[in-house]
């Protein structure tokens, strides 16, 4: 696939952040009006370009439009790279109310993606439709709260869905994060698992936003089913957090609205014949985008080189897959597609973590090589 054709639908009239693979290593390019510039001069690294205040104004050296360069999935050079380098990258969870209930239902069936249905069936009707009604940390919510800890149904992940404190991890280390075209990771040990589709806000160091992507937030359902203290596990992995093809800045064509306004859709196709589909709509989010970027960013934790944050997702896949009853997981082989139409498409393939591409070069590999080329 080519990424020309993974665009947004108004690409030539946006402007985008990334950063390429070419010979001398990697490099943050913006396009702007179709055309590719190299903007490493002026800004090394995708987090410098974004501190500086706008990187919509940086200039730089062209290469020409983007219709023709030869992108492709796994190709070597020039190929695109996630477009996060520096920033750290953070995710929120439970921000909508399906996802809640599908977390609570994680919790009563310990990982087991056999005894989720029968749960599914006795809780999600009632939870779920209190937990649509509320504002989190709100009056109504502390009540519903009371209600629901008397009725014996309330959970952790109750008390991040509604109450005042936001779900906020730490989803990869700075540089771990994978892009279009990359090959994303599932535990071989992992037997129910599912992609995430999400907006991922870009913000500067105090916290402004300056872009949007998407992202898949690869989550194993089973491992942390488990126990919410394997959020580690299940959540950081190798290859496991997909973001791109592009940051798009924001810019008179697309604004914080257009965050809200989103509507995220996935596709999943497997080598088995297995499709699978759904969306997620960011006006059902629980929390607003800027709320969340408020509970990452405060007097309490500083990101000095900016952070990239998952806004999270609606959609839990229970399309069963093999049998009745067990639900979706991913199998080696999947392409996952998770799309926008203002942000265009993040593709990827699943393979195992264990059989991704190793994580090799981090912070000390790219500081050596930005000084070999003369960029710090």
């Amino acid at each position: 696939m080519r990424l020309i054709d993974d665009m947004p639908v108004d690409w030539r009239e946006g402007t985008f952040l990334g950063r390429l693979l070419l010979v001398e290593g990697p490099t943050p390019v913006l396009v702007r009006r179709g055309e590719v510039i190299d903007i490493s001069k002026s800004a090394p690294t995708t987090a410098h370009a974004i501190a500086g205040g706008g990187p919509c104004r940086l200039d730089g050296a062209g290469l020409g439009d983007l219709e023709d360069l030869d992108l492709h999935e796994a190709s070597t050079t020039p190929r695109l790279l996630s477009p996060l380098d520096l920033q750290c990258v953070k995710a929120s969870g439970v921000t909508f109310a399906v996802s809640a209930v599908e977390r609570v239902i994680e919790e009563r069936a310990r990982g087991d993606a056999g005894a989720a249905q029968t749960i599914r069936k006795g809780l999600a009707e009632r939870v779920g439709a209190d937990l649509s009604a509320v504002r989190p940390g709100s009056t109504e919510a502390e009540a519903l709260k009371v209600v629901l800890i008397e009725e014996g149904l309330w959970s952790q992940y109750l008390e991040v869905a509604i109450g005042k404190d936001a779900e906020i991890f730490t989803k990869a280390p700075v540089l771990a994060s994978v892009g279009w075209g990359d090959l994303v990771g599932v535990r071989a040990d992992s037997a129910w698992n599912n992609p995430e589709p999400e907006v991922v806000l870009v913000c500067d160091p105090a916290g402004r936003v300056a872009g949007a992507a998407l992202g898949n937030d690869v989550n194993l359902r089973d491992i942390e089913g488990r126990s919410a203290l394997l959020l580690g596990k299940a959540k950081d992995n190798n290859a496991s957090a997909a973001v791109g093809p592009w940051i798009r800045l924001l810019d008179p064509t697309f604004g914080i609205d257009d965050v809200r306004d989103a509507v995220i859709s996935l596709k999943v196709v497997g080598a088995d014949g297995f499709e699978m589909s759904g969306q997620s709509s960011m006006r059902l989010i629980s929390r607003d985008p800027l709320e969340l970027v408020a509970q990452t960013l405060s007097p309490a934790h500083q990101y000095p080189d900016g952070f990239a944050l998952y806004l999270g997702t609606m959609f839990a896949p229970i399309d069963d897959r093999d049998a009745p009853g067990q639900g979706f997981t991913h199998k080696v082989g999947d392409e996952v597609c998770v799309s926008s139409p203002k942000l265009g498409v993040l593709r990827n393939r699943v393979t195992t973590c264990e059989a991704a591409p190793p994580w090799t070069f981090g912070i000390t590999g790219l500081m050596s090589n930005l000084a070999k080329r003369g960029l710090l």
